[in-house]
C-alpha cells in the first residue's frame, strides 16, 4: 500500500506545526489483493453511468454532477445554492430519476408545518389506537426544495433524520428507508420573507455546492434539445437502490493510511485557530470528508484514498460549516478563501 510523508514545507503561519507522521507497517504497504482493484474498477464504472445518465439533461455541469453522487454514497446530505434557473431542481429529479427507488418532493413554504415533512399519529376509531402515517421524508431522496421559506420550526423538523436517519413521534422511533439523501435546495437572491438555515443545520449537510450557468457551447446544446430532448422523465433508470446500497457498503471499505488520516485532522485543526475564521470545522466535519474522499477514491477506480481527494473535496464539505470572524467579514474574506489559503500552507503527504 502506498506510504505518504509530510512534503517539506514552511510552518503555516495560523496552525500549529504538523505532527510528525507514523511510518506505516511494512504489511500495510503491500498492495490490496487484485479483487479489491477489480471491485473499484467495477464502482468507477457504475459511477460513471450514473453520471452520464444525469449529464442527458444537466449540460456541462460534470462536477456538480459528481459531487452530487459522492453525497448519494458518501450517505451524506447536499445543499445546492445559486440563483433561479441554474438547475438545482432538475440536478436533484435527474439524480432521483437515475436511481430505481423512492423519492419525494417538499415544496417549503412559511406555512408548512413539522408534520408536514415527518409525517403524523391518527386516531382509528377502528382499531381504537393511534398510527402513525408517514410523511414525504420516508424515502430515499427527498427533495427539500426553496428550503429556507419555512420556518425554523420546520427546519428543525429534518435534524433528526438528517443525522440519525431516523424520525421520532410520540416517543416511538421510524427509520427511514437506507439509502436515505436530502438534497435541499435554496436561493442567494430574493432574501425577503425567507430563514436562513442554522449553523446546526448547515452542518449536517454533507456538502454545499453551486450549478453555476452553464458555459456557451452547453447552452447551446440545451436549446437546440428542447423540446425533443431528453427530459427527466425520459431518463432511465440506471442502478437500483440495492446497487447503491452495495457501493455505499464497499466506499466504507476503501483504504485510508494513517497518514491521511493525519493530514484530515490537521487541515480541520488548522481552520479552528485560523484568525480568519471564528469557528472551524468541528469532528464532524472531518468525519465528512473522510467518507467523502473514499467514495471520490472508488469513483476513480482506486482502492485506496490519496491526498487529492481530500485537497478536491476540502471546499464543497468544509466551507459552509467556518464562520468568519467580523474583521474578514470586513475585509470581504470568504470562507472558501479562507480555506484555500489554509489548504495552501498545509503540508501535504507525499508516496514514499
Amino acid at each position: 500500500m502506498t506510504q505518504y510523508n509530510y512534503q517539506d514545507q514552511a510552518a503555516h503561519p495560523y496552525q500549529q506545526p504538523p505532527p510528525q507522521l507514523p511510518q506505516l507497517p511494512q504489511a500495510q504497504q503491500q498492495a490490496q489483493p487484485q479483487g479489491q482493484q477489480q471491485l473499484a474498477g467495477q464502482f468507477a464504472q457504475r459511477f460513471q453511468l450514473l453520471a452520464g445518465n444525469i449529464e442527458r439533461v444537466i449540460r456541462g455541469k460534470h462536477e456538480a454532477i459528481e459531487l452530487a453522487l459522492i453525497c448519494l454514497f458518501s450517505e451524506g446530505h447536499l445543499l445546492v445554492e445559486d440563483v433561479p434557473g441554474t438547475g438545482k431542481t432538475t440536478l436533484a429529479r435527474s439524480l432521483a430519476a437515475s436511481v430505481d427507488a423512492q423519492w419525494r418532493r417538499v415544496q417549503f413554504t412559511p406555512d408548512l408545518l413539522p408534520s408536514d415533512i415527518t409525517g403524523v399519529s391518527i386516531f382509528n376509531q377502528a382499531h381504537q389506537r393511534f398510527e402513525f402515517h408517514q410523511g414525504p421524508v420516508f424515502a430515499n431522496i427527498v427533495l427539500a426544495d426553496e428550503i429556507n421559506r419555512a420556518s425554523p420550526k420546520t427546519q428543525a423538523a429534518l435534524l433528526e433524520v438528517m443525522e440519525e436517519r431516523r424520525v421520532t413521534v410520540d416517543a416511538e422511533p421510524h427509520p427511514v428507508p437506507r439509502p436515505f439523501l436530502v438534497v435541499a435546495t435554496q436561493n442567494p437572491v430574493d432574501m425577503d420573507g425567507t430563514y436562513p438555515l442554522p449553523e446546526a443545520q448547515l452542518d449536517r449537510f454533507l456538502m454545499k455546492i453551486s450549478v453555476g450557468y452553464p458555459d456557451h457551447a452547453s447552452e447551446v446544446e440545451v436549446l437546440k434539445g428542447m423540446p425533443t430532448g431528453p427530459q427527466v422523465e425520459r431518463l432511465p433508470v440506471v442502478a437500483r437502490a440495492s446497487d447503491v446500497a452495495g457501493m455505499i457498503d464497499f466506499a466504507s471499505r476503501i483504504h485510508v493510511a494513517d497518514p491521511v488520516y493525519d493530514y484530515i485532522v490537521a487541515l480541520c485543526g488548522a481552520t479552528r485557530i485560523s484568525p480568519h475564521l471564528r469557528l472551524g470545522a468541528s469532528p464532524r466535519g472531518s468525519l465528512a470528508l473522510l467518507r467523502a474522499a473514499r467514495v471520490k477514491a472508488a469513483a476513480a477506480g482506486r482502492h485506496y484514498v490519496v491526498p487529492e481527494d481530500v485537497k478536491a473535496l476540502a471546499a464543497p464539505v468544509l466551507a459552509h460549516r467556518l464562520i468568519l470572524t467580523p474583521e474578514a467579514e470586513l475585509r470581504e474574506v470568504s470562507a472558501a478563501a479562507a480555506l484555500g489559503e489554509i489548504l495552501a500552507g498545509m503540508p501535504v503527504p507525499q508516496a514514499a
